[in-house]
C-alpha cells in the first residue's frame, strides 16, 4: 500500500526504489505480498510484476476486492457480485497470474459515490460470487477483511483462510475476532499494526512504554509493537507495510526480538481486550 505515491495515488516518487523493496523483502526471506489493484489504482500490482515476475515458487500474493477509488481518490463501494469477479480479473491480469492465493473480501459499507447513492449487497451473494471464483480455480483461499463478529460468523461457512481487521498493541477492539480466528484455526491479519497514519489514531511507536521497552531491548519501537504481535498470538501473520529499505530490514529483523515475560505484562496492560464492533 505504500508503493504508490503520495495518498497510495499515482506512480511512486522513486520508481527504482519501490522495485528495490520488493526485491529485497523476497530475498530476506519474506514470501507473503499482501496488495490491491485499487492501490494506485493499478500502481502497487504493476510494481510487483515489474520487480518480481516470474515470481518465486514459494512467493503467496494476496490482494483484496470490494473496493474502487474515484478521481478524488476516495474509497468507494464496489461490493456487487460482478465488481467482485471483475476485480479479482483485474488482479489476474496485471500480476499475470492464473490464480491468486488468497483474495480478501473487503467491507466498506454501502457508500457507492455521490451519482449512485447507496447500495447494499448482501454478504452472502458476495460469499457466494467468491466461492464461484474459487471453485474456478481462480482463488486459492477466500478472506474478509474491515468484517465484525456477525460478519465473522456469517462467512465462515464459506470457509475462510484469514481476517485482516486494524489491530495493534493499542487499538484491540477486535480482540474478541482474534478469539475467534484461534478457535477456528483461522490467519489474523492485522492491517495497522503500528497505528494509522490518519489523524486522531494511536501510534504505537510514540507510546512512553513502547519506547522504554525498545531502548531496553536494544530495539526500535516499530521492532517492539511487530515482536508484541507475534508473541500475543501465534495465528497473528504480519504485513507491515514500508517503501524505505532500511525501514523493510528493521521490520524484518523484528523475528530476532524477544520480549520477555515483564515487559509483555507491561505492553499487555496498555490497552484493554476484549470489545466488538
Amino acid at each position: 500500500m505504500q508503493l504508490p505515491g503520495p495518498g497510495v495515488l499515482g506512480p511512486p516518487r522513486d520508481r527504482a526504489l519501490a522495485l528495490a523493496v520488493l526485491r529485497r523483502a523476497v530475498e530476506l526471506g519474506v514470501n507473503q505480498i499482501d496488495t490491491a489493484q485499487y492501490y494506485g489504482p493499478d500502481v502497487a500490482n504493476e510494481l510487483i510484476h515489474a520487480a518480481l515476475h516470474p515470481y518465486p515458487e514459494d512467493l503467496v500474493l494476496v490482494t483484496k476486492v470490494g473496493a474502487e477509488r474515484d478521481r478524488q481518490g476516495r474509497w468507494i463501494s464496489a461490493q456487487r457480485p460482478h465488481e467482485l469477479r471483475a476485480g479479482v480479473e483485474a488482479n489476474l491480469r496485471s500480476l499475470e497470474v492464473e490464480r491468486m492465493d488468497v483474495v480478501n473480501l473487503r467491507l466498506l459499507g454501502a457508500e457507492r459515490g455521490p451519482s449512485d447513492g447507496a447500495l447494499r449487497v448482501d454478504l452472502d451473494s458476495q460469499l457466494a460470487e467468491m466461492i464461484a471464483l474459487r471453485a474456478e480455480g481462480k482463488i486459492g483461499g477466500i478472506g474478509i477483511s474491515s468484517v465484525n463478529v456477525a460478519q465473522f460468523r456469517q462467512a465462515l461457512p464459506a470457509g475462510i483462510a484469514c481476517v485482516q481487521n486494524a489491530y495493534s498493541l493499542l487499538d484491540r477492539a477486535d480482540e474478541l475476532l482474534l478469539d475467534l480466528c484461534r478457535e477456528h484455526d483461522i490467519a489474523w491479519v492485522p492491517y495497522f499494526p503500528l497505528g494509522s497514519a490518519f489523524a486522531g489514531a494511536a501510534k504505537v511507536t510514540e507510546h512512553p512504554a513502547v519506547v522504554a521497552a525498545a531502548a531496553a531491548q536494544g530495539a526500535t519501537p516499530a521492532q517492539v509493537g511487530l515482536a508484541w504481535l507475534l508473541a500475543h498470538d501465534p495465528h497473528i501473520l504480519l504485513i507491515p507495510g514500508t517503501s524505505n529499505l532500511e525501514h523493510l530490514d528493521e521490520n524484518v529483523a523484528t523475528t530476532n526480538v524477544r520480549l520477555d515475560d515483564a515487559t509483555m505484562v507491561v505492553l499487555d496492560d496498555l490497552a484493554a481486550a476484549g470489545g466488538q464492533r
